[in-house]
C-alpha cells in the first residue's frame, strides 16, 4: 500500500508484471534443473537446505561436504544449458501427496505438505512438489550463467546464478571488462592472457630490482647512521630517525645494521601519514640483558600507541609522530 487503507469487501483490480513474472518463472524453473544437474555432478546426497527465486537473480543452497571446483561448476552449467536447449515440456499436475512420493517427486526435508500437491515436471528430468510459477518449457529460459559458488554454513554450498536476459546482461558486462583489460594491457588484438602474464614477471623482475637496490641504499645508511652508536655499560645502542614509509622498510633496515654492528640494540623510528613507528632489535648474544618485546612496551606509549614482540625483534605504532624523537631519545636510558 502507498496511501489509503484496504477493508473487508473493497473491490481491488489485480495486475500481473508481466516481465517480472516471467523473469521469476524462469529463475524458478531453472533451480530445478540446477538441482538436477547438481545430483549428477557432485552426487545424490545434495539436499536443497533452502532458495530465493527473484526476477532478478536465483539462489540454491544445498548439502555438500566442500567447495565445488571450476570444472564441477562448468559441468553444471553446461548440463543446465543442455536441459534448455532440449526444451522439454514443463508440466504441473495436482495429486494425492503420498501418490506424489511414490512417483518418485522431489519433496523438502521437513516441510509439510497437505493431503493433495503441486508436482511440476520438466520433461524426464526433473519432477518436485513445488506451488511456484514456472515457464511453460524449459527453452523459454533461454541462457543460464552461475554467478558464483561459496560455502554459508557446515556442509551447505550456495549457488547463485541468472538466466535469460539477466545472463545476457551478466555476459555482457564480463565482455565489457575484458575488452577495457585489453584496452590498459594494449592488447586489443587478443593475447590478453599472455599480455598480462608477460606484465607480472616484468613486475616481478623489477621488484627483485627494487629490494636489491634498497638492499645497497641500506648498507649505505648503515654506515652513516652507525656514526650515532652511543655505548652504556658495555652495550652499544643506535637509537635514529630514518626517512621510510612502512614497518618493512624499518626491518630491513635492521637487518643490515645488526649485520655491521654485531653486538647492540638498534632503535628505528619513522613518521608517514600522520602515524609514528618504532622498531626495536637486540642481536641474539644481549636478548639475555634486554628483550627487545620490554623495551617496545616502555616505548610505545610515548607515541600514543602500543606494540610487542620477540626478544630480538618488536614493533610499534602509535598516533603522535611528533613524539618520536623524545622516544628515541628514551631508548638510551632505558637501554642503559
Amino acid at each position: 500500500m502507498e496511501k489509503g487503507t484496504i477493508k473487508v469487501g473493497d473491490a481491488a483490480d489485480l495486475k500481473v508484471l508481466i516481465r517480472e513474472r516471467n523473469a521469476t518463472a524462469r529463475n524458478h524453473t531453472a533451480t530445478h534443473l540446477l538441482q538436477s544437474a547438481l545430483r549428477q555432478v557432485v552426487g545424490d546426497h545434495v539436499k536443497q537446505a533452502g532458495s530465493l527465486v527473484t526476477a532478478d537473480r536465483l539462489r540454491f543452497d544445498f548439502t555438500h561436504f566442500s567447495a565445488m571446483t571450476a570444472d564441477e561448476l562448468r559441468r553444471v552449467e553446461n548440463i543446465v544449458n543442455g536441459y534448455i536447449m532440449d526444451n522439454s515440456d514443463v508440466s504441473s499436475v495436482e495429486m494425492a501427496a503420498a501418490e506424489a512420493m511414490q512417483s518418485g517427486a522431489t519433496a523438502l526435508f521437513g516441510e509439510k505438505y497437505g493431503d493433495r500437491v503441486r508436482v511440476v515436471r520438466v520433461g524426464e528430468v526433473s519432477s518436485e512438489l513445488c506451488g511456484g510459477t514456472h515457464v511453460r518449457a524449459a527453452g523459454d529460459i533461454g541462457l543460464f550463467k552461475i554467478v558464483s559458488e561459496a560455502g554459508i554454513a557446515a556442509g551447505v554450498r550456495r549457488i547463485e546464478a541468472v538466466t535469460g536476459s539477466g545472463a545476457i546482461e551478466y555476459v555482457q558486462q564480463l565482455e565489457d571488462e575484458q575488452k577495457h583489460l585489453a584496452t590498459l594491457v594494449k592488447a586489443e588484438g587478443g593475447g590478453v592472457i599472455d599480455r598480462v602474464e608477460r606484465l607480472l614477471a616484468r613486475q616481478k623482475e623489477l621488484q627483485r630490482e627494487v629490494e636489491e637496490l634498497q638492499s645497497r641504499l641500506n648498507a649505505s645508511k648503515s654506515a652513516d647512521l652507525l656514526a650515532g652508536v652511543r655505548e652504556s655499560n658495555g652495550i652499544k645502542i643506535l637509537a635514529t630517525r630514518v626517512e621510510t614509509e612502512d614497518p618493512k622498510g624499518l626491518r630491513d633496515l635492521s637487518d643490515s645494521l645488526k649485520d655491521r654492528l654485531q653486538s647492540g640494540v638498534i632503535v628505528l623510528g619513522c613518521a608517514a601519514a600522520g602515524k609514528a613507528n618504532l622498531l626495536v632489535a637486540v642481536t641474539k648474544d644481549l636478548t639475555d640483558r634486554c628483550k627487545a618485546g620490554d623495551i617496545i612496551k616502555s616505548l610505545a606509549p610515548i607515541i600514543g600507541g602500543s606494540g610487542g614482540g620477540k626478544p630480538e625483534l618488536a614493533q610499534a605504532g602509535g598516533t603522535k609522530p611528533e613524539n618520536l624523537d623524545e622516544a628515541l631519545e628514551a631508548a638510551y636510558k632505558i637501554i642503559g
